[in-house]
């Protein structure tokens, strides 16, 4: 037998956390290589194609000082066409909120004939150019359209009205909540729907205290994608809008009117205002999100 010698017996041992590598707090372990190249990769695309254009849009209505700013925002004609994006931006994606969700229980829950062919459709908005998308929605709810011609004798004009840029919004953002939702939906535990009806709990119950707040960060997040897209959207609204100032024209429309002016300052003073605003909507929705995931976390 080898005998010890004392010195080792008598030395004193590292602790186990002084053994182990050390980590950074905030990163994940990964087994794969390339931490720091990927950030500075990703760091640098961010800043070249967002953070920089950004930049150059919030400096660019300076030029002509702080008055010639909130000249060019406060203009009547720019408030209203501001307050027609937005409130038509965030009407259609409440509603669509509301389809999006049925849209996805169907094509979740039920087995149909046709359902990959409805399901391909509703991918139709994203692959469809903007303006043939708006050319279609003026020729079916104009006067003589099929869906506008039944309705104007009844009194409602959709097209070249505000109706009609509501119309578009809803069509152009309905894919953004049913792809949001969907998988989410599919996830689903079925047994939290079984023990809720053993636990004596209706269909209507079940639905809304067990499905919808499992749902819910799924369905902000469509909505918050579907309000974005509807407020800056200008191909598939200004042929069914009307474009008519102070009435049925949108803000995208203000700045590409400016801009064929030749105002520079005047319609980056206009974008900078409708960026601002959405950023504000953006981080209130998010902070909503975030605090459903705790909650359900919980």
């Amino acid at each position: 037998m080898v005998a010890l010698d004392d010195t080792f017996l008598e030395a004193p041992f590292l602790p186990a956390a002084a053994l182990t590598p050390r980590r950074i707090p905030w990163r994940q372990p990964s087994a794969l290589p390339g931490f720091s190249g990927a950030l500075g990769f990703t760091l640098f695309y961010v800043g070249l194609i967002i953070l920089l254009p950004l930049a150059a849009l919030a400096a660019r209505p300076w030029e002509d000082g702080p008055l010639g700013v909130v000249h060019a925002i406060l203009q009547p004609r720019t408030l209203a066409a501001l307050r027609l994006s937005f409130a038509a931006a965030l009407a259609a994606a409440a509603v669509n909120v509301v389809l999006g969700l049925l849209t996805a229980w169907v094509l979740g829950r039920y087995d149909f004939p046709g359902r990959r062919v409805v399901d391909a459709l509703v991918d139709l908005p994203f692959a469809l150019p903007t303006a043939v998308a708006g050319i279609a929605l003026a020729t079916l709810y104009g006067p003589n359209g099929w869906i506008g011609g039944v309705l104007e004798p009844l009194g409602v004009k959709v097209a070249y009205t505000p109706v009609g840029v509501f119309v578009a919004l809803l069509a152009v953002g309905l894919p953004f909540v049913v792809r949001a939702v969907q998988p989410v939906l599919a996830d689903l535990d079925a047994s939290l729907e079984e023990a809720a009806e053993t636990l004596g709990a209706g269909p209507l119950q079940t639905f809304s205290r067990v499905i919808v707040p499992a749902l819910a960060p799924a369905l902000l997040t469509g909505f918050a994608m579907a309000f974005a897209r509807g407020a800056g959207e200008y191909g598939s609204v200004i042929f069914i809008a009307g474009n008519m100032p102070g009435v049925s024209e949108i803000a995208p429309l203000v700045v590409v009117t400016r801009l064929e002016q030749y105002d520079y300052a005047g319609a980056a003073a206009v974008g900078m205002a409708m960026l601002a605003v959405s950023l504000l909507a953006l981080i209130g929705i998010n902070a909503v999100q975030i605090s459903l995931s705790r909650r359900g976390g919980r």
